[in-house]
């Protein structure tokens, strides 16, 4: 399983984010559940109030039916409109984030509780700690199903920011080399593929990685640098080889 969540953000700079822990998520969930089964436990005694002594069958059968609501609403809504949070994952330091690292959207939440039922079921819920130990991200059922994970809320991000285009030396210059034998298409091909980066979906963002950087970076002998983005020494080359050559 993979510990981190690498995030490269729309200014390229390469945000982490620890992944939950399966204690620290059971953890959670226990809390999240105490909570949401007393919420449908205080909605269920007020219909046996209204209801009981005129509609007995009705307010048993509308009691299970509010119960078992109010179990799936409290974990979607709060995630939904708390930012990827409930009660439980904020006392944990928790928060569901989008695997590319943005806020969790009202469908994904939908989606990863919708099988929220299953997991109150012992069986089933055996199957969804399986699943998070058999991910990389550490995910159950619903989180891949809504494509989210499940991280630790830092205290600060930790952020590296390349020098900007015009401060003319980037921090990553010392690692590219000379560029021997570059040529200025070679220049302008991963000049363009720098400037539009942010812009591409993840999907993409790799794929021209694959298909425009590594070859010239094979070429012109750059090396790989483990747990550097390549988008970074793509920039570095970009800034280096335009102050050789006064395109700054």
């Amino acid at each position: 399983m993979e510990r981190q969540l690498a995030i490269l953000s729309p200014e390229k700079t390469i945000i982490t984010y620890p992944l939950a822990s399966l204690g620290s998520r059971m953890m959670a969930h226990l809390i999240d559940v105490i909570l949401a089964f007393f919420l449908a436990g205080c909605w269920q005694q007020c219909l046996r109030l209204l209801l009981q002594s005129s509609l007995p069958a009705t307010a048993a059968l509308l009691g299970q039916v509010v119960g078992l609501f109010t179990l799936l609403a409290y974990f979607f809504f709060l995630e939904a409109l708390w930012n990827g949070q409930t009660f439980g994952k904020k006392l944990m330091r928790l928060r569901v984030r989008s695997v590319d690292g943005t806020p969790v959207t009202f469908f994904a939440a939908l989606g990863r509780n919708f099988l929220r039922i299953a997991d109150l079921m012992p069986g089933i819920y055996l199957f969804g700690l399986l699943s998070m130990f058999l991910t990389k991200k550490s995910q159950r059922i619903g989180d891949l199903v809504a494509n989210t994970v499940v991280t630790y809320e830092p205290t600060h991000l930790p952020r590296f920011r390349p020098a900007p285009h015009a401060a003319g030396v980037h921090a990553m210059e010392r690692y590219v080399g000379e560029l021997p034998g570059m040529t200025q298409d070679e220049y302008l091909a991963v000049k363009r593929l720098c400037d539009r980066f942010p812009e591409f979906p993840t999907a993409l963002q790799e794929r021209m990685i694959r298909e425009i950087w590594q070859p010239i970076a094979l070429r012109r002998n750059v090396p790989f640098l483990p747990n550097v983005h390549p988008i970074y020494l793509a920039e570095a080359a970009v800034m280096k080889y335009g102050r050789q050559h006064g395109l700054l």
